[in-house]
C-alpha cells in the first residue's frame, strides 16, 4: 500500500495540498489485465520505437511477442511496458535435451534485458499440441529447463514460465461443465505440464476465439452471445450456470477440463482472443463492427466485472491479437486482418483501454469519436527528444490552445522547472480540453496516456491544477498540487526535492 511506504511529507508554510494516502494503492486492482499481442509477419510496420510510442499513447501497458528480438526488447527497455517473450517451437527439441543450451538462452534473450525491460513471463513454445513438426513430447521437459535456468539467473520469483494451448487440445468443450482434455494429451504432456505451473505459482496460457466457433456455427450459435451483446444467454445443463457471452462459456470449459484432472487450483491466462475486421465470403461474421462489437465488449468486461460464472472471484486476464494488421500471414484473409491498427498507426477501429460505461459501437451508424472514460491522464514521455517535446509542447500552447497561463514564469505551477514537467502540464490541458477523445494525447509520440494501475497513477485533487512527481524505485506517481513541495521522504529516505 502506498500508505504503508510514506513515513513523512513536509510541504512549504503556505502549500496546500489535499490528502490522498488513504484512498491509493499500488496493488493489483480487483478488475482483470488487458494486454496486446504484438505480431510482426509483415514488411510495412513502424519501427519498435514508434511502437512503444503508440503503446504508450492508447495506455496499454502489458504487450506478448512471438520472440525474443533484441531490437524490440530495446525499445521497451525503461518503457514500464511488460512483456510476455516466446521461446519458439524450432528450439522445443534442443531446449529439453540440453540444458547448458537452456542456460544460455536465458542468458542472451532474457537476462541480458532484465530489468531494464520488463519480461514477465516466458511463453514456452505455441500450440504445440497442433505444431505439424509434432514437438509436443518436448514441451514439459523444455519447460523445466527454462525454468531451471531463471533459477540459476535469480530470475525465477520476477519471471513465469508457460506454454499458450489451442481451444482445439479440449476434446469436449460444451456445455462447459463437461470440459475435458483429449485423453491421449492427458497423460504424457497436460498433467506434468499443470503439475510444473503449480509447482511454481504459474498460470496456464490459452488461446481462444469465439470467431471460429461462430463462423463454423452461426446457425446455432447467436451473434449477440459471441459479442457481449445483450442476449437471453444459456444455462449450463451440468451445473445450472447461465452464460451470456461464449468467450465465457469456452474459458469455463478449460477450467472445468484442469478441474477434471485434479488442478483446480492453477489459474488461467488468455493469451490471444480476437475478431477479424475482414474475411472471405466464408467466413461468417468476420468484419470491422463485429471487430469493434467483440474486442470493445471484451476490455469492457475484462476491466468491469469479475470472473467467470464458474470462477466469479478470479480476474480476467487477456491478450488481445493483434496490434498491426500483418500483411504477409499466411492463411485465409482475416489471418491478415485481425489488427486494432493499420502498419501506418491508424485505428482500425477504437478500442479503449480503460474503463468505460457501454460498448464503444454502433454497428448500424458510423461510430462517435471514443472519449477515454475513468480516470485517465495525458503526460509526457520521458524517453521523447527535447527537440520534438519542445515542439509538441509549444503547438499545444499555441495553436492547440491549451491553458498555459499556470506554466509562465512566477505563476503557480511554474515549478518544477523542467520540460517534461511543463509539457506534461499543457498535454493534460490539451487532453481535458477536448473530452479524452482518442488521439488527443499524442503528441507526434511525445506523450501517453496514464491510468491507474500498479506501476503508475495520476491523483486528481479537486479543482488544484498543477502537476508534481515523485519516484518511488522506478515508480513515478503524478499528481496535482497548489504549489512547489519542498521534500518528500518515503521509507525514510528522500525521494526527490523539486
Amino acid at each position: 500500500m502506498l500508505t504503508e511506504n510514506i513515513m513523512a511529507v513536509s510541504f512549504l508554510p503556505y502549500c496546500l495540498i489535499l490528502s490522498f494516502f488513504s484512498t491509493i494503492s499500488i496493488t493489483q486492482a480487483s478488475s482483470g489485465m488487458i494486454g496486446v499481442n504484438y505480431g510482426r509477419i509483415a514488411n510495412n510496420l513502424p519501427s519498435p520505437e514508434n511502437v512503444v510510442n503508440l503503446l504508450k499513447s492508447q495506455g496499454i501497458n502489458r504487450i506478448k511477442i512471438y520472440d525474443t528480438d533484441k531490437n524490440v526488447l530495446a525499445a521497451l527497455a525503461h518503457s514500464r511496458i511488460k512483456v510476455v517473450v516466446c521461446l519458439p517451437n524450432e528450439l522445443l527439441s534442443r531446449t529439453a535435451s540440453d540444458q547448458s543450451f537452456a542456460d544460455k538462452w536465458v542468458r542472451h534473450n532474457v537476462r541480458k534485458h532484465f530489468p531494464a525491460t520488463e519480461v514477465e513471463a516466458i511463453a514456452v513454445g505455441n500450440e504445440v499440441f497442433v505444431d505439424p513438426k509434432n514437438t509436443t513430447p518436448y514441451l514439459v521437459l523444455a519447460m523445466k529447463n527454462i525454468h531451471a535456468s531463471l533459477v540459476k539467473y535469480s530470475l525465477g520469483k520476477s519471471i513465469k514460465i508457460s506454454s499458450p494451448i489451442a481451444l482445439s487440445a479440449l476434446a469436449n468443450s460444451y456445455p462447459p461443465s463437461s470440459g475435458s482434455f483429449k485423453p491421449d494429451l492427458v497423460g504424457p504432456v497436460i498433467k506434468p505440464m499443470l503439475d510444473l505451473l503449480r509447482k511454481t505459482s504459474s498460470y496456464l496460457m490459452v488461446n481462444a476465439y469465439p470467431f471460429f466457433a461462430y463462423s463454423g456455427n452461426a446457425d446455432k450459435i447467436s451473434l449477440d452471445y459471441a459479442l457481449f451483446g445483450d442476449n437471453a444467454g444459456t444455462v449450463d445443463s451440468g451445473n445450472g450456470l447461465r452464460y451470456n457471452s461464449l468467450f465465457d462459456a469456452q474459458l469455463d470449459a478449460v477450467y472445468a477440463a484442469m478441474s477434471a484432472v485434479g488442478f483446480n487450483d492453477v489459474k488461467v491466462m488468455v493469451t490471444e482472443t480476437g475478431w477479424p475486421s475482414a474475411g472471405d465470403g466464408n467466413e461468417i461474421g468476420a468484419s470491422e463492427a463485429n471487430a469493434a462489437a467483440y474486442n470493445g465488449g471484451l476490455v469492457k468486461r475484462v476491466l468491469n466485472g469479475n470472473g467467470t460464472p464458474l470462477r466469479p472471484k478470479e480476474p480476467l486476464n487477456v491478450f488481445l491479437f493483434a496490434l498491426f494488421n500483418e500483411n504477409q500471414k499466411p492463411g485465409p484473409t482475416s489471418e491478415r486482418n485481425y489488427g486494432l491498427f493499420y502498419p501506418n498507426e491508424r485505428k482500425v477501429y477504437a478500442v479503449p483501454f480503460a474503463a468505460t460505461t457501454s460498448t464503444p459501437v454502433n454497428r448500424n451508424r458510423e461510430q462517435a469519436p471514443v472519449t477515454h472514460e475513468g480516470e485517465t491522464w495525458c503526460v509526457s514521455n520521458g524517453d521523447a527528444a527535447k527537440e520534438k517535446l519542445q515542439a509538441a509542447l509549444d503547438y499545444a500552447c499555441g495553436e492547440g490552445g491549451a491553458d498555459c497561463r499556470p506554466i509562465q514564469p512566477g505563476a503557480t505551477c511554474y515549478h518544477p522547472k523542467s520540460l517534461e514537467a511543463h509539457a506534461s502540464f499543457a498535454f493534460n490541458s490539451y487532453y481535458q480540453k477536448n473530452a479524452r477523445r482518442d488521439g488527443t494525447c499524442y503528441f507526434g509520440g511525445t506523450a501517453h496516456v496514464v491510468t491507474q494501475h500498479p506501476r503508475t497513477y495520476l491523483i486528481p485533487l479537486l479543482s488544484l491544477r498543477c502537476f508534481a512527481y515523485m519516484r518511488y524505485g522506478d515508480v513515478q506517481y503524478f499528481f496535482f498540487v497548489g504549489c512547489r513541495i519542498r521534500e518528500m521522504q518515503v521509507s525514510h529516505r528522500t525521494l526527490r526535492r523539486i
